[in-house]
């Protein structure tokens, strides 16, 4: 019987993307000689560079209309016997089925954010298991991969082990922790002042240091955290994804809402300490390639499950305190030491 010829679906974002991962790995280790596309937006394409369960990375840009139908061409000479769906978006399904690919997996409605997006798959699956690593690979099993252990196989280039190690040396730098005060929902975050308080906390009782990082746009977050720490202030590093990876596996861990980067950290094997509000850390936790248990703060008597986008910080997460995380932090210390 021939291998397959896969396309996986998966546009964005980098915590989504992350998590889509393991089923890559998944269809690998079942069909050792299978094709295996990932179609992506052009800016997440450094986390699967490197990557050896994939045969090609397929960019797409869909701000314009020559992008767009490169790609759909590119995908229907590639004749894919499977297309699978992770994002279960309009955008991502249309793209399944453009790509000619005759079976293409998808949730159903009732689980997809755009539920008629299920109307273009062929085969509609009902995600098992808690968490969305486990969702994803439900898609993957049904299209024939054997249940194994997740992987992350995140490459790391030696110019970004460089960066990252130039930066750290010149805020002088070398034992550090990571704090990450963005996020895509501002009802998911945590305000940047506290981040700031809690490095003063942890630099007082333990002189301990960290770095604050931050993307495009978020560089107010940034200077908020690091005017509220005091002194001696964290050090602010914007980095691009390749450094941003090499620092992450270096710190003593990383504390974040539940965001990319967090998802990145834990992917990584660095240890984490996540915040967690509306969002429900069973389904969108940090999920480690070694299973170890990361500390999760969720005060659940303050929180309402949801998955609204929302514009301010919710309650959820403002009732989370700086001694709290403070007391998290030393005990990931303690158990990375």
């Amino acid at each position: 019987m021939a291998e397959p010829r896969c396309l996986l679906v998966r546009l964005g974002s980098m915590g989504d993307v992350i998590h889509a991962i393991p089923s890559a790995a998944a269809l690998r280790d079942t069909f050792p000689e299978a094709r295996i596309d990932w179609l992506i937006e052009p800016k997440w394409t450094r986390l699967l560079e490197g990557n050896p369960d994939l045969n090609e990375i397929i960019p797409i840009d869909r701000k314009s209309f020559g992008g767009i139908a490169g790609a759909v061409r590119k995908l229907r000479a590639a004749k894919y016997t499977c297309a699978i769906d992770f994002q279960a978006l309009y955008k991502s399904a249309l793209l399944a089925f453009a790509s000619g690919a005759p079976r293409r997996v998808g949730f159903p409605s009732s689980y997809a954010r755009e539920g008629l997006a299920s109307l273009f798959y062929t085969d509609r699956v009902n995600p098992r298991g808690a968490h969305k690593v486990e969702h994803n690979l439900t898609l993957a099993e049904f299209a024939g991969a054997r249940k194994s252990k997740p992987r992350f196989p995140l490459a790391i280039r030696p110019a970004d082990e460089e960066h990252a190690a130039r930066s750290l040396a010149a805020g002088g730098l070398r034992e550090f922790f990571v704090l990450n005060p963005g996020g895509g929902w501002l009802s998911k975050c945590w305000p940047a002042e506290r981040y700031g308080e809690l490095h003063r906390a942890l630099a007082e009782r333990h002189g301990w240091r960290g770095v604050v990082t931050f993307g495009p746009g978020e560089e107010d977050l940034a200077s908020r955290a690091v005017k509220a720490a005091g002194d001696p202030p964290p050090l602010s590093i914007p980095l691009d994804l390749g450094p941003l990876m090499a620092l992450m596996r270096r710190a003593r861990f990383v504390v974040s809402a539940d965001t990319g980067p967090l998802h990145l950290a834990a992917a990584l094997g660095t240890p984490v300490v996540g915040l967690f509000g509306p969002t429900d850390p069973s389904r969108n936790g940090p999920y480690s390639a070694d299973g170890t248990g990361d500390v999760v703060i969720r005060n659940s008597r303050n929180c309402e499950t949801t998955y609204r986008r929302g514009k301010s910080y919710s309650p959820a997460m403002l009732s989370i305190t700086v001694q709290q995380v403070a007391e998290a932090a030393e005990r990931r210390w303690r158990t990375s030491s």
